[in-house]
């Protein structure tokens, strides 16, 4: 199936504040697959197939959580019915020091992360590519949730899908030397939402990105130097951080569903 710009977004149902998006008349036929398949959550074995656990760079990251996961740890990270992942953070009573990333804040929680094997690369032969997923995010203060995509050998790029930081609107983010944000609140994050971003190469170095909240666009940024660089899929629950503190005191619960990514094939 060949779907040029116009083709793709009507069929997936995008609108821009109820209407239609029209592409623009340069766009070319291109071959539309599937780079990560939406059932990936449907066991074990097809999370292990698509993900690895952790982050690209290990346990640590900017918060004051420290995940915990492997084929033989789901404590934090784990498998639901209905092909729905699960991550969870807990409060720990003990001393586990600090994080070992920038700003090395004291750790106060167990929690989850998860990334693709699949990276993610804007290129001549993939100019474009779709990210989307359904999630029920926690929102309370000292709770950080993500879904988003980061370089691998380098820092620029990085779009963020989903990201709520202690309250109920989503960050939907793009840094490339300079942050791009479009902020939306959002009614009840803790009930199933669908967060997508679509990227479409517009140079030789730079792409633009549309991001949408449940189907409907909200903003459009563009990358610069996106272009050529792989980029990881990530879905964390970190603590604390941006997100204030102190963050909650018993469990919290982040949930993910039919995550896809898809990608235009140029040959």
């Amino acid at each position: 199936m060949t779907l040029n710009r116009r083709t793709f977004l009507l069929a997936t149902g995008t609108t821009i504040a109820g209407a239609a998006v029209a592409a623009p008349a340069a766009a070319q036929e291109l071959a539309w697959e599937t780079a990560l398949p939406a059932n990936s959550f449907s066991s074990y074995s097809a999370l292990e197939a698509s993900w690895n656990y952790l982050y690209p760079w290990g346990s640590d990251h900017n918060g004051t959580a420290r995940m915990y996961a492997s084929r033989t740890d789901h404590n934090h990270v784990y498998l639901e019915s209905g092909g729905v992942l699960v991550l969870k953070g807990s409060r720990i009573t003990w001393d586990e020091g600090k994080s070992s990333k920038d700003p090395f804040l004291p750790i106060h929680y167990h929690a989850g992360a998860i990334h693709s094997k699949l990276q993610v690369v804007v290129n001549d032969r993939y100019p474009q590519w779709e990210v989307k997923g359904e999630f029920q995010a926690p929102s309370g203060r000292g709770t950080w949730p993500a879904f988003w995509l980061t370089g691998v050998n380098s820092w620029p790029p990085e779009s963020d899908i989903l990201e709520f930081k202690g309250d109920a609107r989503n960050w939907f983010n793009t840094y490339d030397g300079g942050w791009e944000n479009t902020i939306v609140p959002v009614s009840n994050p803790g009930g199933w939402h669908g967060y997508r971003a679509w990227i479409n190469k517009v140079s030789a170095t730079d792409v633009e990105i549309h991001y949408y909240l449940d189907g409907t666009w909200v903003g459009q940024h563009r990358g610069s130097n996106f272009v050529g660089k792989p980029m990881n899929l990530i879905i964390n629950l970190q603590m604390e951080g941006a997100s204030g503190s102190s963050g909650p005191s018993g469990d919290t619960y982040y949930r993910a569903r039919n995550v896809y990514v898809g990608r235009a094939n140029n040959g």
